[in-house]
Order: C-alpha cells, then sequence, then structure tokens
C-alpha cells in the first residue's frame, strides 16, 4: 500500500529525514537536504505519493504529485 505523502523534514538532531505518512520513522537520514531531496523524490515517484519538502523550520516550502494529486487539472476539450 502506498503512503499518501513523503515529506522531506528537519531532524531535531540535525540532517534531514525522508519521512512517508503513516510511519513513526524516517525512511531515511541524510546530512544534507539536496540529498535528502534527490532521495526523497525518486521514493515518491516510485510510491507514486505527493512530494512535500520543509524547511528548517518545520514550514512546507514546496510540494510535488506523483500519482496522488489532491487537485488534479481538469481536461480541456
Amino acid at each position: 500500500m502506498a503512503s499518501d505523502q513523503t515529506h522531506i523534514v528537519p531532524n531535531p538532531n540535525g540532517g534531514w529525514d525522508s519521512k512517508d505518512t503513516g510511519n513513526s520513522r524516517a525512511s531515511k537520514h541524510f546530512d544534507r537536504k539536496a540529498d535528502a531531496q534527490d532521495w526523497g523524490r525518486d521514493h515518491s515517484r516510485n510510491i507514486g505519493s505527493e512530494f512535500v519538502i520543509h524547511d528548517k523550520k518545520g514550514v512546507i516550502r514546496q510540494k510535488d504529485s506523483h500519482g496522488n494529486d489532491p487537485c488534479p487539472p481538469r481536461d480541456k476539450r
């Protein structure tokens, strides 16, 4: 079963975590945010989740849908 969202969040002990909704533990930990984003984006595509990137304070800064768009575009006919 795919998670609804994959989040890149700051770890309180330093670095960045990739966490899927519904999981209490991080899927993976990184020292650099760029590395976390690269891995998290691929992971999100693989499981078809929405990809959510947070800043150092935990505020959502960017979202990207990979198969689970809560507001899909309407078809133009």
